[in-house]
């Protein structure tokens, strides 16, 4: 089928192996435009409005946004752009006092008015009521967000104290205020406490928070890499493929060059002709905004030939389907795409579309297939059944950006939303054949990665080649729609799951059989989460990759193991229900971790656990069910990480090559270096987000505690050692010795703390020393995995309306051992995030692709749906801290342990409240209509 189309717009390529940088066609040349071609604005016209206090004036278009006006023209960018739909929320101002979505509004709406920004919600110097609030109950993580939450909740918070007084307003009341807000990561809980705080006249004075970095995310401060403006600076629009496969048979754009206003255009096909996923990027061009690059779009002339797109599993499996890689140069692994949290891409064999399978962790796999068999043939108890899920995507509100620039030909300096500053800015250098310190990526605030933004991406790449071509910055963000194509997904697993139990109840064996749809990604596996939970258990695993025109997915927090457990703990569930066994105290028979052991106590002491009404008793239109499930994760780290510090009269600055996407590195930083020094965290100046600092950890896998820490410490102890060889002199100490809070001595104590304000600057770089006795496997890529499996058990309790089908988590239970924790408060936040992705991942995420196009159905936020406040559990969280003794500080993380287990655990509170199990995520209206009334 032939199809022309000029200028779609919509997507981003993941993982392209290179961007073409000449090209022999002359149509396809690149170009760099003189800058007296700009675009006049004669349609634009005079707004008169007051801003902040201040009376403004506004240049604007009969199409541009409040939103867009106010952060471009006013550099107000407090405020942020999310979905562009009014979904979000986190555009959100005040005009004339009343909260507006600024992306949907005209500029023109603003003449005459008064508007608030999050710049201005505070009264003078101190900060607003609410500010404080959201700072002390920690009601945030990575910030994107925030500011449109404080922006709303002030002003409900005046109208409020104005009616109520100081009374405390429900939480009902508080999520139907905050309604049209959502925070990707989570944050709810601490947003209602701050939200009912602040009502009750809670935080009138005083500004304590427990994160480093809020002061910034409440009131705007903090600059995103969509927040960047240089001098000159160009925007980049890249054009897709609104097909999933096809050949392109003609592509010209000399028309879009000779626009005015656009400088530059590149090739991002690399020669290729061949489109392999919907909203593939194909070219690219720069211009002086972002409406004439779009124009520039529309001029591109192309043509396709058209194929069926192979958009599920089973078209792709099929014996008559075209090979989504057709060759066998295209289909080696360094040169596709892959979805693993780092892993080395390995050689397995094919069979048509599907890859695989990889066996690797199998254990006595011969005996398990026997296990199974013998239960099959009534010797023991048997539970078998395939489990799916569908893609989640990772829909950060910061969408995937950069702004790149060269200030000389020889060095790159790149703004980038990315969770690997280190890491990205080596693997730029070795794209543009740059020496490694010519590089600079720099990621001050991120909003929020889960995985999506663990690698260098085709944006960074994008932004550098055209402003090589160009000659000035240019920065390339996707939009939202392109941002749920390609800013990542968690891949749809097939999983078809067998285990057995032997006369005595004991578990006799697991097979289990993953297939993942990951797009036109490799690498994904699911059966490793399998072989670490239960391990002496017999276990034959298999994981295949399945190839189709889907855009390429990518890690996604805790890759691997919600699809995993969402499985296998409801068979286990299964299982204990056809003995009429308790699950938890079937679980302990056979459940040798012994991170786990001290979690059964707290478990079983639960009222909601010991009150669980049986399965399927319940009756009514609503129904009540507790479901319980386990999980468990790796203990990463990076080896080695370094940390810098530099003591001065001025104070004391740390710093690391690492990064913050509200997983609070700032804060477990100073708050270790602090405890180290007996000073405040608020005395530490931290610096991180440049890959020119010291080597630090990517923020992925829960490796940053683990890694950072230690290094912290090991700093620490340098400097005391500097500072103690100095002191015992210079000051005469007679018997000095060193200690904890200090130098003792004949005198008495001087504090670490004094010392550093007197002592002359010191600089040290401290590394994290290795593991007692090793690691359980030798780094790979930098990362190493350590001699500890950490564990969680989750209990949710759910209600289900029979009538419309409706599942509503009500509360969920985490017990947690994962070492000793560092920042308390933000691990609060952290595992109260990740419970609530989990529970939207099970309950309303869904991905949907057009049938032989392969392009996203789900292109919005406002289809695309994601948990809002209202939909928030209450939650109830639980540490243990012991163990992990050959760890150095004891500390191993908690971003992916909170979010493997939930859905499984939602699975069997759905088996408790009505009798049918749900096999298919997410558990929408539809199936448990249909499941409940089987």
């Amino acid at each position: 089928m032939k199809s022309t189309r000029r200028g779609f717009l919509r997507g981003t390529v993941v993982g392209a192996t290179a961007l073409g940088t000449s090209c022999a066609d002359p149509l396809h040349t690149e170009k760099s435009l003189a800058p007296s071609d700009a675009p006049p604005g004669a349609d634009r016209v005079r707004v008169e409005t007051e801003v902040n206090g201040e009376p403004r004036h506004l240049e604007v278009g009969p199409d541009d946004s409040a939103l867009h006006a106010v952060r471009e023209q006013l550099d107000l960018t407090g405020c942020k752009h999310g979905c562009g739909h009014g979904a979000c929320g986190a555009c959100t101002m005040q005009l004339d006092g009343t909260p507006v979505a600024t992306c949907l509004l005209p500029a023109t709406s603003l003449h005459g008015r008064s508007v608030t920004t999050v710049e201005g919600v505070a009264r003078g110097e101190s900060l607003a009521a609410v500010q404080r609030a959201f700072m002390a109950e920690d009601g945030l993580q990575c910030g994107y967000c925030t500011p449109g939450f404080i922006v709303e909740a002030d002003a409900f918070v005046r109208d409020w104290r104005s009616a109520h007084g100081t009374k405390e307003p429900s939480r009902d009341e508080v999520a139907a205020a905050l309604s049209g807000h959502l925070c990707r990561c989570g944050a709810y809980e601490g947003i209602y406490r701050a939200v009912q705080g602040a009502c009750a006249g809670r935080y009138d004075s005083g500004t304590r928070s427990p994160r480093y970095d809020a002061r910034e995310k409440v009131t705007g401060a903090a600059k995103y890499t969509v927040d960047v403006k240089l001098p000159g600076m160009l925007h980049a629009k890249a054009l897709h493929s609104p097909h999933g496969s096809a050949t392109i048979t003609k592509l010209d754009w000399s028309k879009a060059l000779a626009l005015p206003g656009v400088r530059g255009a590149v090739d991002l096909m690399h020669g290729s002709k061949t489109i392999r996923w919907a909203s593939q990027e194909i070219m690219a061009v720069a211009a002086v905004d972002e409406e004439t690059a779009t124009k520039a779009l529309a001029l591109v002339e192309i043509e396709y030939d058209v194929a069926p797109a192979l958009v599920t599993m089973d078209e792709a499996r099929a014996a008559d389907a075209p090979l989504v890689y057709g060759t066998r140069a295209s289909r080696k692994p360094k040169n596709m795409p892959n979805s693993s949290e780092g892993a080395p891409p390995l050689r397995f064999p094919w069979d048509g579309n599907t890859r695989g399978p990889m066996t690797l962790f199998s254990k006595r796999g011969g005996k398990a297939k026997r296990a199974i068999e013998a239960a099959r043939a009534g010797e023991g108890t048997l539970v078998e059944d395939t489990w799916l899920t569908q893609p989640q995507v990772h829909t950060t509100l910061e969408p995937h950006a950069a702004v790149a620039h060269w200030p000389s030909a020889n060095a790159l300096r790149v703004h980038l939303s990315t969770q690997a500053v280190r890491v990205c800015a080596e693997d730029l250098a070795e794209h543009f054949d740059l020496d490694r310190d010519a590089v600079t990526v720099v990621a001050d605030y991120i909003g929020a990665g889960f995985g999506g933004k663990g690698k260098l991406e085709s944006e960074a790449i994008v932004a550098a080649t055209l402003a090589k071509v160009c000659g000035a910055p240019v920065r390339y963000v996707l939009d939202r729609r392109e941002e749920i194509m390609l800013g990542g997904h968690r891949p749809q697993t097939e999983l078809r799951l067998a285990a057995a139990l032997d006369a005595d109840g004991a578990l006799t064996g697991i097979t289990a059989k993953a297939y993942s749809n990951q797009g036109a990604a490799i690498g994904h596996a699911v059966t490793p989460l399998i072989r670490i939970i239960y391990p002496e258990v017999p276990k034959d695993l298999e994981d295949y990759d399945v190839l189709t025109h889907g855009p390429p997915g990518k890690p996604f927090r805790g890759p691997g193991g919600p699809q995993a457990y969402w499985a296998l703990e409801q068979t286990i569930d299964a299982l204990a229900h056809a003995r009429g066994e308790d699950p938890l105290q079937m679980r302990h028979r056979f459940d040798p971790n012994p991170a786990r052991q001290p979690l059964y106590g707290w478990a079983e002491a639960l009222d909601v656990w010991k009150n669980r009404p049986a399965p399927g008793s319940e009756r009514g239109r609503h129904r009540r069910g507790v479901g319980l499930a386990f999980g468990a994760w790796f203990a990463f780290c990076e080896p080695k990480t370094h940390m810098q510090i530099q003591t001065s009269a001025t104070g004391v600055v740390v710093s690391t090559a690492s990064q913050d996407m509200g997983n609070g590195t700032r804060t477990i930083i100073a708050d270790t270096v602090a405890e180290q020094l007996g000073m405040q965290p608020s005395d530490i100046i931290v610096k991180i987000g440049n890959s020119n600092l010291v080597p630090g950890p990517t923020s992925a896998g829960s490796r940053t505690v683990s890694s950072v820490v230690p290094a912290c410490v090991a700093a620490c102890d340098l400097l005391k050692e500097e500072l103690f060889e100095d002191a015992k002199d210079r000051l005469g100490l007679r018997g000095a010795v060193p200690s904890v809070k200090g130098i003792e001595h004949e005198g008495g104590i001087v504090t670490w703390a004094k010392l550093v304000e007197s002592s002359p600057a010191v600089t040290v770089v401290g590394r994290r020393p290795r593991d007692k006795g090793g690691y359980f496997l030798f780094p790979v890529g930098g990362l190493a995995i350590e001699k500890y499996i950490s564990a969680c058990i989750q209990i949710v309790e759910i209600e289900v309306d029979t009538r419309l089908g409706k599942t509503r988590a009500t509360q969920a239970w985490g017990g947690y051992s994962i070492g000793r924790i560092v920042s308390p408060e933000l691990a609060r936040s952290q595992a109260m995030g990740g419970i609530l992705q989990a529970v939207s991942y099970a309950l309303y995420e869904e991905r949907r692709l057009a049938p032989q196009r392969g392009y996203a159905l789900t292109g919005g936020m406002e289809d695309y749906r994601i948990m809002g406040i209202s939909d928030a559990p209450k939650m109830h969280l639980h540490f243990h801290e012991d163990g992990y003794e050959t760890v150095p500080q004891r500390s191993i993380g908690v971003g992916e342990i909170v979010t493997v287990a939930p859905a499984a655990a939602i699975g069997n509170a759905m088996f408790n409240a009505t009798g049918w199990r749900p096999k298919v995520l997410p558990i929408r209206p539809d199936r448990v209509l249909e499941g409940v009334s089987a």
